[in-house]
């Protein structure tokens, strides 16, 4: 059995939940589930009854979940510095009887901020899907500005769940309604992201 295949038994009904509070940053609030399926929910408001829906790649799934495995829940994270202010986060772990939450501001435990980044990358991710499902829908003239972003996400390798943006490409695509230097990055992204495992 593959390593991923293993990971995948271990993790039969494991879930993940993230939040971060941060009333000086936009969002102010955060709140992403993802369950062993790869399933993930993406909110901005703690009460979104409409909230992004989204789907990790098994890749994605297994190696976010093996970072999950591997911290140790029942040590306090928050590192004793004082630092700025960057927002409460919570991460909240289930599989079966093993639970487990921390709550923490800034920590210095490497699996702990490895774990943070993925889903600080989500965030990025599901925020770049937000602007450009906006623009393709109600303001056409700025898509191409939303695509530089999410080609500058990609190239900077924060960007997750490449797929769920190929609808919204493909509908600048085939439409003549947008700009043409928008339609072929449009083109060039989709490309790539149709490639990607």
């Amino acid at each position: 059995m593959t390593t991923l295949v293993l990971l995948t038994a271990l993790l039969l009904d494991a879930r993940l939940e993230f939040t971060k509070v941060f009333p000086q940053s936009q969002p102010a609030y955060v709140g992403i589930t993802v369950e062993s399926s790869g399933a993930a929910v993406f909110k901005t408001d703690p009460q979104d009854e409409q909230p992004v829906k989204f789907q990790l790649s098994s890749a994605e799934t297994a190696a976010l979940f093996a970072l999950a495995n591997k911290v140790d829940l029942s040590q306090k994270w928050e590192a004793p510095l004082k630092v700025a202010f960057m927002g409460t986060k919570t991460i909240r772990y289930e599989n079966g009887d093993k639970t487990g939450q921390q709550v923490y501001n800034y920590t210095e435990n490497p699996d702990a901020r490895s774990l943070t980044d993925w889903f600080e990358r989500i965030s990025e991710s599901e925020q770049c899907f937000i602007d450009l499902e906006r623009s393709v829908k109600y303001e056409k003239i700025g898509v191409n500005a939303s695509l530089l972003l999410l080609q500058s996400e990609w190239e900077r390798q924060r960007l997750v769940a490449p797929q769920q943006f190929l609808p919204l490409l493909d509908r600048v695509i085939k439409s003549d309604s947008y700009l043409q230097m928008a339609r072929k990055r449009a083109q060039a992204l989709a490309d790539t992201f149709r490639e990607v495992k």
